[in-house]
């Protein structure tokens, strides 16, 4: 016998096979196995597509170890083993598909057709595609993403012209602010032709001019208890672009509730700092900082001032991160803080853990009530 047929035999004897009746789309984390080439006949709605090569790699992106997991391949071998590796790694609930997308598809269920990128995505992004890391799936994985932007200021500029070049397919931009002249030494969305506009529609205007293919939602709203969570629930990841502390903890209290990663950054003169708070698998801001200090300790921009290139570093380096969390490639800086030092040109990483008592992420089975800044600042 030879030694995949062993380790195939080996692997059904011990893990779960599920039944497409018993596969529950909403509920359960579903992963394709099969390589890119594969998927042009379509895949399981919202499966994430990770070859069986990578996945005790990248599973972590996209499940915990305690999560209901579905993998799935042509006819359920790979999908067998893989079951039997992440069991291996410590993940307790994996099962595989019996029968995998051939038999799903037998059965005329329900898939999602993987289409191909035309000839000019494939010019327009032709730096991506030839990256080993990236190549046409994970191009064609940016395309199907969404990334909200809370703030259209100094981080959400670069943040956004960057997600819109890497052809991310939809950008959700949320701000109830207007342009102000004094907006332009940083935030270089934005044009003096602007001045007095929505910061939502000169972002969107800009981000248009530079890639037309990109779905630009605008949210003219500040993020509230009342809105958050309707806000974010359609994305896959969300950049804190804010200023202020009151919405910092309001959105981390949202993303924990609906499981979203957020990609933080803030910026005080010379100073800045970037961090990945992916509820249940890392900390989350308030593991880090539990509440927010007095107001009179924490000055705004306009207050305490901001040297113009540091938002956009903070924020390059924030559009950095949410393109790897779409990809899954690298180390998203989960549990790590990286501070950066404009006048030493210079950056440290500060490691932190989940705290078990965190009022936000201790407990999995109690969310977060949100608030409204009125009511704890």
């Amino acid at each position: 016998m030879d030694p995949y047929r062993r380790m195939l035999l080996a692997a059904r004897a011990r893990i779960t096979e599920i039944e497409p009746d018993d596969v529950d789309l909403d509920r359960q984390v579903v992963v394709d196995l099969r390589e890119p080439y594969e998927l042009a006949v379509g895949v399981l709605p919202g499966a994430h597509p990770i070859p069986l090569r990578d996945v005790t790699d990248r599973i972590g992106f996209v499940a915990t170890p305690d999560s209901s997991i579905v993998l799935y391949c042509a006819v359920g071998e790979r999908s067998a083993i893989g079951a039997a590796i992440l069991e291996d790694h410590g993940y307790t609930s994996v099962a595989s598909l019996a029968g995998g997308i051939k038999r799903w598809m037998a059965e005329e269920r329900d898939t999602v057709a993987k289409t191909a990128l035309t000839p000019e995505q494939r010019h327009r992004y032709a730096r991506h595609i030839v990256l080993p890391q990236v190549g046409a799936t994970g191009q064609q994985r940016l395309l199907d993403s969404s990334i909200a932007v809370i703030g259209a200021g100094g981080l959400g500029s670069p943040a956004i012209m960057y997600l819109a070049a890497a052809g991310v397919g939809t950008i959700g931009i949320v701000d109830d602010d207007a342009v102000e002249v004094s907006n332009l030494q940083r935030q270089i969305l934005h044009r003096s032709a602007n001045v007095g506009n929505p910061k939502t529609e000169s972002a969107a205007q800009a981000a248009a001019g530079l890639n037309p293919e990109t779905n630009l939602r605008t949210h003219q709203v500040r993020l509230s208890a009342a809105n958050a969570e309707e806000i974010l629930g359609d994305y896959d990841v969300v950049i804190d672009g804010t200023d202020n502390l009151p919405t910092r903890y309001l959105l981390n209290d949202a993303a924990v509730r609906l499981r979203i990663p957020v990609v933080h950054g803030s910026v005080f003169r010379f100073e800045g700092q970037v961090s990945v708070f992916n509820p249940y698998i890392g900390p989350c801001y308030r593991c880090l900082f539990p509440e927010p200090p007095p107001a009179d300790l924490t000055p705004t921009c306009a207050e305490a001032g901001v040297f113009g290139v540091v938002p956009g570093v903070i924020g390059t380096m924030q559009a950095t991160e949410a393109l790897k969390l779409i990809l899954g490639v690298g180390s998203p800086l989960v549990g790590r803080l990286v501070t950066y030092d404009a006048l030493e040109q210079d950056t440290h990483t500060v490691r932190f853990d989940r705290d078990p008592a965190c009022a936000s992420c201790g407990d999995p089975d109690r969310p977060p009530e949100l608030r409204d800044e009125a009511e704890y600042c």
